[in-house]
This record gives C-alpha cells, structure tokens and sequence, in this order.
C-alpha cells in the first residue's frame, strides 16, 4: 500500500465512515464467528476440547482474511492497476472506525447539552458494553470519555499502525482479532476456555498501538488545550495509572485521556446488573462535566490526524 492510498483510504473514512447499506467485512467476520462458535458448541463439550478449537479459530480467522485480502488485491491490480489500488484503499477505510466514534459519541453530546439523559443513556449503550439504565450524568461522560480513549486505540490508531506495516491485508487480519475478541474474548463461563486465546491474541496485537495512542494523546494535548501543563499532566498520569485496567493495553490511552482532561476514570460499572470495580485511573480533582466529551472528541480527532500523517509518512519513505 502507497502512502497516497493510505491517505486516500484516511479520507474516505472520514468522508463517509462505514454506511449501514453497504457490505462490510467486519459485519461477514461476525457472522462467520457466530456459526463457528455454534458449531463448536456441538462438537466440544471440555474444557480442553474448547481451548483448542478456540485456538485454531484465534488463528484461523485472522489468517484467512489475510489471505483472501491479499488475494483479492492482486487478482484486481492483475485486471487493471488502477482496480487493485481501489480495491485496496476501499477495503483499507473499512478497518478504520473513526468517523463512525465521531458519530456516535457526538449524539450522546448532543443529548446530554439538550438534558435528555434517558436518550443519551441509550445512545451511549451503544458503543460501551456495561449497563447505561441507570448511570447518572456524570456516568455517562465517564463510559463516554473511557470510550474514546479506548475506541480510538482499536478503531483508529492500531488501523493505521497495521496498514503502514503490511497495508489493507494485514490490517484486515487485525480487525479479525479485535472482532473475535469483542465476540468471544470473555472471561464469562461460555467463553473462558473458548474465547482465551482470542483475548490473549488480541491484547499482543493492540500492545504497541495501545502506547502509540496514549503518546499521542499527550502530544494532542498542546494544540486541543492550548497549556504544555494538561501534556505534563497526561504523560504523568500515562506512567503513573497506566496499569490500573483489567487489559494490559486499554488502561494506557485511558490514563494519559484523564491526566490531559484532569479527571478520574474507572470506577464501578454493572454488567448484567452485576458490580465490577475497576482501579481508578487519574485524580479526582474535579467532577466530570459535559464538556469533556467535546474535549475528549477533540483529543480523538488530533490524535488520528497525527497517526494518519505518520503512518502515511512512513509509506512515502519506505
């Protein structure tokens, strides 16, 4: 992949983000998932059965994307060179997610500025997987804020990361993961054993991007809040609370996005009316407000243009 294509691909997502009309990779990479885990729901009855059959699925998958993405942009470029670098690019935006975290975090603002918090709780119920029913204003900042942190490391920079290092194949095989982690990578007692491997591939892929994005958070930090103190902040905050997540890659883009806003992150949230605390990430030095979605958003928007131009830097030279 050209670094013109990636900055092609770059612009299409943030043209038209992933419309629900048109076919998408990730929608037959879930479907694929479902059947696999029924299926093996048939056939695998121990736990040792299921280790294995998850194994061969955390690999599989990938793999086959891979394969079939690269096949598809050779056959096209053998066609006609400029058919594989459309084929490429297309299916380049389709691993990156951010206008689509751009629009789903932006009807939640606008719910909560209008003071509809029932409305925003749905809207926010549907990009976090705890419960929303019940959350106060603030809750729903926090899952908000917590969100584009993390959304921004899986669907935005770890993208980009595998399309500067093995174009739209190899960033294909990534959204595979990320999907089967999502799908499978539970610790619940259906996907304990066949959903570990999924979970343990997918936290060795995002390990590097994870760091890439809480940086670049730090670095947003300048142009968004205009003081080099909220880069200080983020980066003390990166180092110091990083660790205090249950995944050893999504505290670290969490904990340099409350150290820039200045507030505290994790906390308690329910999933399935069922109490889970996590460690807390930041100081509590203020309670969080409204207006740290639009900052967080912000954060998001510099963060992307700053691993776009990057890895497309990185295409231009290599």
């Amino acid at each position: 992949m050209t670094g013109s294509e990636l900055l092609l691909a770059s612009g299409l997502d943030a043209l038209i983000g992933d419309p629900r009309w048109m076919p998408h990779p990730v929608r037959g990479m879930g479907r694929l998932i479902a059947w696999c885990d029924d299926r093996v729901r048939g056939l695998c009855r121990g736990a040792v059965g299921l280790r294995i059959a998850g194994f061969c699925l955390a690999v599989g998958l990938p793999s086959l994307v891979y394969v079939v993405g690269y096949a598809a942009i050779n056959v096209a470029e053998g066609l006609a060179g400029w058919f594989g670098s459309a084929l490429s690019i297309i299916l380049a935006a389709t691993t990156l997610a951010g206008r689509d975290l751009w629009d789903h975090v932006r009807v939640v603002n606008e719910q909560l500025l209008q003071h509809q918090l029932p409305s925003a709780r749905r809207a926010v119920a549907m990009i976090v997987g705890r419960d929303t029913g019940q959350l106060s204003e603030s809750g729903v900042v926090r899952a908000t804020v917590e969100t584009v942190a993390e959304s921004t490391a899986d669907g935005v920079i770890a993208p980009l990361f595998y399309l500067a290092v093995g174009g739209a194949p190899l960033a294909l095989a990534y959204k595979a993961v990320n999907t089967l982690d999502s799908m499978v990578g539970h610790r619940d007692e259906r996907y304990i054993d066949f959903g570990w491997a999924s979970a343990r591939l997918d936290d060795v892929m995002n390990w590097i991007p994870a760091r890439l994005t809480a940086m670049l958070f730090v670095l947003a930090a300048g142009p968004v809040t205009g003081t080099s103190h909220r880069m200080v902040n983020g980066w003390h905050m990166l180092w110091r609370d990083g660790g205090n997540h249950p995944s050893p890659n999504s505290g670290r883009p969490e904990a340099a996005m409350a150290g820039v806003l200045g507030v505290q992150l994790g906390g308690r949230n329910y999933y399935d009316g069922i109490p889970h605390d996590r460690l807390l990430i930041g100081d509590a030095s203020r309670e969080l407000v409204v207006a740290d979605i639009a900052v967080a958003t912000q954060m998001m928007v510099v963060a992307s243009l700053l691993g776009a131009a990057t890895a497309v830097g990185v295409r231009w030279l290599v």
